[in-house]
């Protein structure tokens, strides 16, 4: 996806980039000011009362933040005997019917007491005059500089309240301009990239369908709302979605009479399904159910779903953006270098950074995210130690499989959520083990596939080289510490799963800056480039940099949100369809159940993303797992393990198709080619060897803690 051919057109921005990158750009950063406001409003409150608070009086800043009001309802120098005498004279009314039930003869024969009269007015007026005081002690408060401050402090707190309230408008705006974007530019996520004029034209059509359904659907339940005449939440999401799809339908019909100019003729109708997105197979299939039920607002109503997640989603975007942003700069070619002078075999070296990607996988929460970051990088550099390209491919796929069951991976927090039964503490002491598990596996299947021997550099050689690199590496982890501790210190929040997704960017931001004004050292890139790395494009200043990151993050939000937004609809089919009633609520003993929820759980994880499926699974298939005596922890950690194994393997297979994505189809050609005459397991490597992986970690995970606990 590569805007650098569009033409400049003002400030050497091309129109693309006014018109989705700018708006997007803007969007992505209001979402870090919502999400840091909160943090940066509680600072402004406590300095405020640090400033202008006054312990003496008991004025805080508080009250302080609109002018203080002279008291009108009461009288500090009331004559207080005047007063009781002329409520004593008040006649008191008639009893009413209910009073005089329950009044006996005597009360009602006695006077009012005018010493309790006298007590009460002598402590209204006690009251009243702390009201006075308190506002005149305000008043000398309200200072020049207490004004100022209280502006600041007053409109910042406005900024946020409105982006905390417009939250799945700001959601909706930035996936509709993406995903037009993502649609102008045949970028969406399909199986097999479309080829010959006939793909492109199945592919047109295949939008047209899909947007007409989610058109009609949108419309349907928008009518829906104005019928009840309550007053809607919101209403300019239907609008926004209703003039999205209009776009994305005239955007595919103009795309189906105008194929790309120099494509071949020919090519059959069998493969050119292939080349439909994945989410308008999504958006047809659960339509046209919808349609059936004469549901009509069914699929608007479980893509509205995304309303009450768009923080989640949100936070997902700008962690696609980060890992854009790590993909502008050369941390992970300069993280390697500590590796290359060892010489390891591609298996130890493949470990390694499987290892070291488990990290960043964790904090994006989404293993797609981080393959499309890092992927390039990673496969160039374990086909330089030596693997074939299957194995390099293989490894590209696992790097961002692992990572999702440590801390602090958002798909975990959303678990929590929805979960009484688990709490992210406990699942993610338990994911460390499940990622030391899948990842050591790995490496022994890997060296049991391999024929090669182990090998290593000597020490002696290797250790100057890596202390090197090191050297080059420490200024970027510095600067990871300054941002952290600024939150830290500063802003009294710590970096956890809660804070990650604000604190990220800009860390991300400082890296990217500190990597563009550093003109040394330069990255060796003495091993051969496979993949087309331009050299002298990693030569941009800053601005550009980030530039390039959010075009990218754009095409990357527009697909795979959409993709997201419609397995939510997905899961709207699973429960309309009852499909999950159909499964016995009972098992024989807790080993048939697990059977039973382990194919269901991979059978989810093959056409739902993990976020959608979640949501299905916490409301379907969790509280029968617990009645049938399975552990709440253990079961989670099964279907974490068995959403990465789904996602290896067809039809959908995502890890596989964002690999195919980054790394480019030449290569993947190159790769089938170079193995075609060997046997089966050579051939489909990058396919075999991950899924062997994960089956035996699944059943590991799955069965073994059963011997412990099941009775």
């Amino acid at each position: 996806m590569d805007h650098h051919h569009h033409k400049p057109v003002l400030f050497n921005r091309s129109s693309n980039e006014w018109l989705s990158s700018l708006p997007v750009f803007m969007l992505l950063i209001l979402t870090l000011v919502i999400g840091t406001g909160e943090m940066i409003h509680g600072q402004l409150l406590r300095m405020g009362e640090h400033f202008f608070g006054d312990p003496k009086t008991g004025v805080q800043y508080f009250m302080l933040r609109a002018d203080p009001v002279k008291p009108t309802d009461c009288d500090p120098n009331v004559n207080v005997e005047a007063e009781v005498q002329k409520q004593l004279a008040a006649p008191t009314g008639p009893m009413s019917d209910v009073d005089s039930l329950f009044a006996d003869d005597s009360a009602t024969a006695a006077a009012p007491d005018p010493e309790a009269i006298r007590q009460g007015i002598l402590m209204a007026q006690t009251v009243c005059k702390e009201k006075f005081t308190n506002y005149e002690n305000g008043i000398k408060l309200i200072t020049p500089a207490l004004k100022a401050y209280r502006s600041v402090e007053t409109s910042f707190f406005g900024i946020f309240k409105f982006g905390t309230e417009n939250r799945p408008v700001l959601l909706v705006l930035m996936v509709a301009i993406a995903a037009i974007t993502t649609t102008l530019a045949r970028h969406h996520i399909v199986l097999r990239p479309p080829k010959t004029r006939i793909d492109f034209q199945v592919y047109a059509v295949s939008m047209v369908i899909a947007n007409i359904l989610l058109l009609a659907s949108t419309i349907s339940y928008w009518r829906l709302e104005v019928s009840t005449g309550l007053e809607m939440e919101l209403p300019i999401i239907h609008y926004i979605w209703m003039l999205l799809f209009v776009a994305l339908i005239g955007i595919s019909i103009y795309q189906f009479f105008t194929p790309p100019k120099d494509v071949p003729t020919g090519g059959g109708i069998g493969s050119a399904l292939l080349a439909v997105p994945i989410y308008a197979t999504m958006a047809a299939v659960t339509g046209i159910f919808f349609l059936s039920l004469q549901h009509y607002s069914g699929l608007a109503i479980y893509l509205g779903k995304m309303k009450e997640l768009a923080g989640m989603f949100l936070n997902l975007s700008l962690y696609i953006w980060c890992g854009m942003l790590l993909k502008q700069t050369r941390v992970v070619d300069m993280f390697l270098n500590i590796f290359r002078p060892w010489k390891f075999s591609p298996e130890v070296l493949t470990y390694i950074i499987l290892l070291g990607a488990a990290i960043p996988t964790a904090y994006t929460g989404a293993s797609g995210i981080f393959v499309i970051a890092a992927g390039a990088v990673i496969y160039r550099e374990v086909l330089s130690s030596g693997a074939n390209r299957q194995y390099a491919l293989a490894a590209t796929v696992m790097s961002g499989s692992l990572g999702v069951v440590l801390s602090p991976c958002l798909l975990v927090v959303i678990i929590a959520a929805m979960n009484k039964e688990v709490t992210t503490t406990i699942l993610y002491s338990w994911g460390v083990h499940v990622f030391f598990l899948t990842s050591t596996l790995f490496l022994i299947v890997s060296l049991i596939a391999s024929k090669d021997k182990f090998r290593l550099a000597r020490p002696k050689d290797a250790l100057p080289g890596s202390a090197r690199a090191f050297a080059n590496v420490s200024p970027y982890i510095a600067i990871t510490l300054i941002v952290v501790g600024i939150y830290r210190f500063v802003l009294d929040t710590k970096l956890d799963e809660f804070t990650s997704s604000m604190i990220l960017p800009f860390i991300l931001l400082a890296i990217v800056w500190f990597d563009k004004i550093r003109r040394e050292p330069k990255v060796d890139i003495s091993a051969p480039p496979v993949v087309d790395a331009k050299p002298e494009e990693r030569r941009i200043g800053f601005e550009e940099a980030v530039r390039l990151a959010t075009n990218e993050t754009i095409g990357h939000i527009g697909a795979l949100i959409m993709l997201m937004g419609l397995s939510l609809c997905v899961g709207g089919f699973v429960e309309r369809a009852e499909l999950m009633d159909y499964a016995p609520q009972h098992f024989a003993n807790v080993w048939i159940a697990m059977t039973f929820l382990v194919v269901v759980k991979v059978l989810l994880g093959m056409v739902m993303d993990p976020f959608g499926a979640v949501i299905l699974v916490s409301s379907t298939l969790a509280p029968m797992a617990y009645a049938n005596g399975i552990d709440p922890v253990h079961f989670w950690m099964m279907v974490l393990v068995a959403f990465e194994l789904g996602y290896l393997l067809p039809p959908v297979a995502l890890n596989q198709l964002l690999a195919r994505q980054v790394i480019g189809e030449v290569e993947i050609d190159k790769a089938d080619a170079e193995v075609k005459h060997l046997g089966f397991y050579r051939r489909y490597e990058r396919w075999n060897l991950p899924v062997i992986v994960m089956t035996i970690g699944m059943l590991i995970v799955a069965y073994l803690p059963l011997f412990f606990y099941a009775k």
